[in-house]
């Protein structure tokens, strides 16, 4: 199969369908196409939660701020996944998460047919041509260089002291659920009791459900880490967070 995302929308992700399909027998399925647009993080982080629970693929990844300039295209081999978008770091998080050292190559767009379509224009169709060659090495069959990419996409640590976390928000997925940076380790054995979140009491609890409707709750999320929600509402708004700010988790006294 091919895996698509992007943050194109509609209804620029069918134009790449249509090139995939025209050249290749490939299984097309979306990842999402409603990534925040030019957000090279967000994507990253989403991309590193979902692929790894695909079978052996081709992922198509164009989220792309630098079209039409000199960043290079890369291919990278992470096991049994190829990897095909820009050389902005979007493809990093995901690939070592795949394997422990992914190889990658690049090399630079050539007849375009565009400046502002490469996703149409050149990830689809190398995407086609590394599905229908299967597990063939692409420095062999490409003549890519192999390569350091150029840019790296890295998540902020957070610093955990004892009963204390100060942490960053990754992401907010789209019920509102507010992701961090934190461990869901750090709740281990607080279940049932209350922490304060800036200051703030709040319940920690293993299901949205647990607390009444619209009231927050700290809870650990499918992705292992600390998640600042409201059931049946949004986590984000109550909370008073977005993406990069910081947050303080500790002990009430």
């Amino acid at each position: 199969m091919i895996t698509l995302a992007s943050d194109f929308g509609s209804p620029y992700p069918a134009a790449m369908k249509g090139v995939l399909l025209s050249k290749s027998s490939a299984q097309l399925v979306d990842i999402a196409h409603d990534f925040p647009r030019q957000d090279l993080r967000t994507g990253a982080f989403w991309l590193r939660e979902v692929l790894p629970y695909f079978p052996a693929a081709v992922h198509l990844v164009v989220i792309d701020p630098g079209v039409g300039t000199d960043r290079r295209v890369l291919v990278v081999e992470a096991g049994e996944h190829r990897l095909v978008g820009p050389d902005n770091g979007i493809l990093v998080p995901v690939a070592e998460q795949l394997v422990e050292d992914p190889m990658y190559y690049a090399t630079n767009p050539k007849n375009a047919d565009s400046a502002t379509f490469h996703g149409r224009d050149v990830f689809a169709p190398l995407a086609a041509k590394i599905h229908e060659r299967g597990l063939q090495p692409v420095v062999e069959a490409d003549r890519f260089e192999s390569v350091t990419p150029t840019e790296r996409i890295k998540f902020p640590d957070p610093d955990v002291q004892d009963q204390e976390a100060f942490g960053a928000v990754l992401v907010v997925d789209d019920f509102g659920n507010t992701i961090t940076n934190v461990p869901g380790s750090f709740l281990a054995g607080q279940f049932g009791e209350t922490i304060l979140v800036d200051g703030r009491e709040t319940p920690v609890a293993r299901t949205y459900a647990a607390v009444p409707p619209e009231n927050r709750l700290v809870t650990v999320g499918s992705h292992g880490h600390v998640e600042l929600a409201v059931n049946r509402g949004r986590g984000d708004e109550s909370f008073g967070l977005a993406p990069g700010d910081t947050v303080y988790l500790a002990p009430v006294e």
